[in-house]
């Protein structure tokens, strides 16, 4: 069993077998779920993968795509 003691400020430091077990390392993040039975589940934050997505936008290089179709319909038209 592992025991943790309250700081002043709410602070408590995670024995390291906890750690271990949780693979949780500076920086990471912890959920607490307070159970209506007393008891409280922590775990990590994981991040998805996809929850991610678009979150950079790419930079635009030369001529996009759009640009080039526009081109092509534009010289199709004129000849």
């Amino acid at each position: 069993m592992s025991v943790a003691t309250l700081k002043s400020k709410g602070q408590i430091t995670i024995p390291q077998e906890i750690r271990k077990v949780l693979g949780i390392q500076t920086g990471d993040r912890i959920i607490f779920r307070p159970r209506e039975d007393g008891i409280v589940e922590m775990q990590t934050e994981k991040v998805d993968l996809l929850s991610l997505c678009g979150i950079l936008k790419p930079r635009i290089r030369g001529v996009t795509l759009e640009d080039f179709e526009e081109a092509i319909a534009k010289e199709a038209t004129e000849q």
